[in-house]
């Protein structure tokens, strides 16, 4: 049997960066993951070239039953601290819009730079590797059984993510071990989502797929983002749909502004006086996607009239559908696309300083796992990297 001074399970953004902090200090340091590659989630997002973080992270970007709990970290190893290191490895990023930080190249650059730094570290990393059983000795210890071997260690780091994406491997592991060792899991659901919509109203819209445009959406609980939505063959996405599908509870309807940079009624009043007698939908098709006008006028959202026919009780209605449209989602495509997983294990029962669990010596979570998720646009991998380097410095 081998033993490490570390066992780090997941070789995802968290994993391995916590794992070459942690040999960088000197420490005996494994990673074990069930892949064929490191860092599969990473080289896939961002359209493959890695939203690596947000030059506006701060804590208020992230949900979890306890607010508070991701603010030490954040603090500590900040997004200024990642783009020096990204700039260390000389590594060229854009800004799109929001904050959101890019490589100019691939997601690989990313791989390549945590890797780079595992091996500054000298840590063992062992793919293919699917753990049977894990247990803690009287001693302390970790054992891990996993195929063909047996591992120990003094302190153990699950960093296995969550159920997003389980083509790429995803598996409930990290919530099973939390459970094993007596800490609560909050129940955990898809997010940064698209939603899927009922067939009548699916049917209705399927010719818009490919359209985007512009909107705010808001849920229930107020929260609201603008951004763009895209119609697809299965119902909403874009990253307005999936910011909001965080806050979306089952049931409940989304309110979406359609125009949210144009007040209808002086346009309207404004278009009626220069042009009377163009029809409402050549004028909409002006401000709103030609094939949206379409099937606005198909759905009688947009009478078949001429602007100078438009009385004002018909504008208000208009107005009114345009800038809060009201849906009810049937539900969202779940964890097939689901960026990353909401819910999780519990913060109450990890030291926001150290990632270890309280009543747990030597055991630690970070990343994806943990009850902590973030916007689109960086957050979460922020969240790897804040959280990651909390744990190591703990180690």
């Amino acid at each position: 049997m081998e033993k490490f001074d570390v066992i780090v399970v997941g070789a995802g953004a968290a994993g391995l960066f916590c794992a070459a902090q942690a040999g960088q200090r000197g420490l005996k340091v494994l990673v074990l993951d069930n892949g064929k590659k490191a860092g599969r989630k990473i080289l896939m997002s961002g359209g493959g070239r890695c939203n690596f973080t947000n030059l506006y992270t701060e804590p208020a970007a992230y949900l979890s039953h306890n607010p508070h709990f991701c603010k030490s970290a954040l603090a500590r190893y900040t997004q200024w601290d990642f783009i020096e290191l990204v700039g260390r490895h000389g590594i060229a990023w854009h800004e799109k819009t929001l904050g959101q930080l890019f490589c100019d190249d691939s997601a690989q650059q990313i791989i390549d730079l945590l890797l780079t730094e595992c091996q500054a570290g000298n840590v063992t990393l062992r793919l293919r590797s699917d753990i049977l059983s894990t247990a803690r000795t009287e001693t302390g210890d970790y054992l891990l059984q996993v195929n063909g071997f047996e591992v120990s260690a003094r302190k153990l780091v699950i960093a296995s993510g969550g159920l997003s994406m389980p083509g790429l491997g995803a598996t409930p592991y990290g919530y099973k071990v939390a459970a094993q060792f007596g800490l609560r899991v909050f129940p955990t659901r898809a997010a940064l989502v698209p939603f899927t919509l009922h067939k009548p109203l699916l049917e209705q819209l399927r010719t818009l797929s490919g359209v985007a445009l512009p909107v705010t959406v808001s849920a229930a609980q107020g929260q609201l983002f603008k951004e763009a939505m895209l119609f697809t063959h299965r119902g909403l996405s874009g990253p307005s749909m999936l910011q909001i599908s965080s806050y979306w509870q089952p049931g409940e309807s989304l309110t979406i502004n359609l125009l949210p940079d144009i007040s209808l009624p002086e346009f309207l009043d404004t278009q009626r006086t220069a042009h009377p007698n163009l029809s409402l939908k050549n004028c909409l098709a002006k401000i709103l996607p030609k094939r949206l006008t379409e099937i606005l006028q198909q759905l009688q959202t947009v009478p078949d009239i001429t602007l100078k026919q438009l009385n004002q009780k018909q504008q208000q209605l208009l107005v009114q559908q345009l800038t809060c449209w009201t849906i009810q989602p049937n539900g969202t495509e779940g964890y097939r696309t689901a960026e990353v997983t909401l819910g999780g294990v519990d913060t109450d029962q990890l030291s926001s300083r150290t990632m270890e669990a309280r009543d747990v010596p030597g055991l630690y979570f970070i990343g994806e796992v943990v009850d902590v998720t973030g916007w689109l646009g960086g957050y979460n991998f922020q969240w790897a990297w804040s959280s990651a380097a909390a744990c190591a410095d703990a180690l």
